[in-house]
């Protein structure tokens, strides 16, 4: 390393992707800085999957209560949710994340840095009143939740302060269509709170295959979640202990609590990136090159940040294919396609692949199965939840182009499925495996007939 910087890298936000790039590149004997205002472990471990999946387990015991009756379970009073025991169990367990991403940075010989870091010029970043000189800058500072101005806005929350709450609300207001909006709906109703879902537009989650959003909607509906689309929050009026919502099209409502997730936008402000050639674009997110190049050099960006597919998993794959482009053989790639996904509504959603819809404006003729039944656990539970899973197939190649799934551990089971549609797995390939039986995932090798 030239005596000229003190730095092969300095790494810009310590959440999945900045970790792994700093990590990773310690490996190969380079010398990395890491930086991080909040805290270790970014979004995802703080304010995004990981507390909201516990959230999401909490949230269901209600209708596991209400199942073991019959199956024989007697329960001598109704169970009560302390949720102050559940607020303070998710946090003890996220610091103990945080300690084990401490350990990872440490145990890597990265240096790491407490505090808001700034770029001061393509080479320069300051940090704690000091600044460094880095061959190489990686800005991995994620997302934040976007909150619209307008009368009141001041008295919403974002998602961010959904794991914080003192105490839980009678009565809640979830604004937004997209995947954080209907998980928290879930969550909320699921936590015993009376939940309302005001979405501005027609359908819920509108980037996934419309059909099984629909079922989403159905089953949200069927488990008590008021769901009020083509609506519009006006104002936001605050008195002594609720709020009032007046909406475009109904009678005002009455919360105790107003979360908006209308999306999250890149955390670039603020970061002196017009100090440098960083082309940011309209939505704040960084332009980047397939190496994850921006237009200055010396400086790369992934993650959240550029705004390509927000999810964890993936800004962990972004920063290999980069640390190999910068201080390996520069061979990795990453693919997009046929990213499994889940989102952890009720009921939940798991895909991968193309949407029908997508599928039929790449594709000249497809065949779609589709299935809808009774989870077992429901014959005997009497809870209202069903399944649907559908595939969608290339009619020409035989090829296997999209995998849905909503129901109960559709997650889990899209996963494998993943991996087939990556294999490039054939219908005859899905027909010829042996079901496990009984479970719902052997529907998918026990789809013949076709539903158009």
């Amino acid at each position: 390393m030239s005596e000229s910087f003190d730095y092969d890298l300095f790494v810009i936000g310590a959440g999945s992707g900045g970790v792994r790039a700093a990590r990773m590149a310690a490996s190969k004997g380079k010398k990395v800085a890491v930086a991080e205002e909040r805290y270790l472990g970014g979004t995802c471990v703080n304010v995004g999957c990981v507390p909201k999946k516990l959230f999401v387990y909490a949230s269901q015991f209600p209708e596991a209560f209400h199942a073991s009756a019959g199956f024989g379970w007697t329960i001598p009073q109704a169970p009560t949710l302390d949720w102050p025991t559940l607020r303070d169990n998710k946090t003890a367990e996220i610091e103990r994340l945080n300690g084990i991403y401490n350990s990872l940075i440490d145990n890597s010989g990265a240096d790491l840095f407490d505090g808001r870091a700034t770029i001061a010029g393509p080479h320069l970043v300051s940090v704690n009143g000091e600044t460094y000189r880095a061959r190489t800058i990686l800005v991995a500072t994620g997302g934040w939740p976007y909150i619209p101005e307008f009368p009141g806005s001041e008295h919403a929350v974002s998602s961010n302060e959904m794991f914080f709450l003192d105490q839980l609300p009678k009565t809640a207001v979830v604004v937004g269509g997209g995947y954080i909006a209907v998980e928290f709906a879930g969550i909320l109703n699921g936590l015993g709170v009376e939940t309302h879902l005001i979405y501005r537009g027609p359908h819920l989650l509108k980037s996934f295959d419309r059909e099984m959003s629909d079922k989403i909607k159905q089953g949200m509906v069927d488990k008590g979640v008021h769901i009020h689309l083509n609506t519009e929050i006006n104002t936001i009026t605050k008195t002594d202990n609720s709020l009032t919502v007046a909406l475009n099209n109904q009678a005002d409502m009455a919360a105790g609590l107003v979360l908006y997730a209308t999306g999250r936008v890149a955390n670039t402000a603020g970061l002196g990136l017009e100090t440098t050639n960083v082309v940011v674009r309209n939505n704040g997110a960084i332009a980047v090159n397939e190496h994850f190049a921006t237009a200055e050099p010396s400086i790369y960006a992934l993650g959240d940040v550029i705004d390509r597919v927000q999810l964890t998993p993936v800004a962990i794959q972004e920063a290999m294919v980069l640390v190999d482009h910068l201080f390996g053989e520069g061979l990795a790639q990453i693919d997009y396609s046929d990213i499994p996904t889940a989102v952890f509504c009720q009921p939940e959603l798991g895909t991968v692949g193309l949407s029908e819809e997508q599928a039929r404006a790449e594709y000249p003729d497809i065949a779609v199965y589709v299935s809808d039944f009774k989870p077992m656990l429901q014959t005997l539970g009497g809870g209202t939840d069903r399944i649907t899973m559908k595939l969608i197939v290339d009619t020409a190649s035989d090829r296997v182009i999209g995998c849905h799934m909503v129901g109960e551990h559709a997650a889990e089971i899209i996963q494998g499925l993943g991996i087939a549609l990556k294999a490039g797995a054939t219908k005859a390939h899905f027909d010829a495996t042996v079901g496990i039986h009984p479970s719902a995932a052997e529907e998918f090798v026990t789809l013949r007939e076709r539903a158009r």
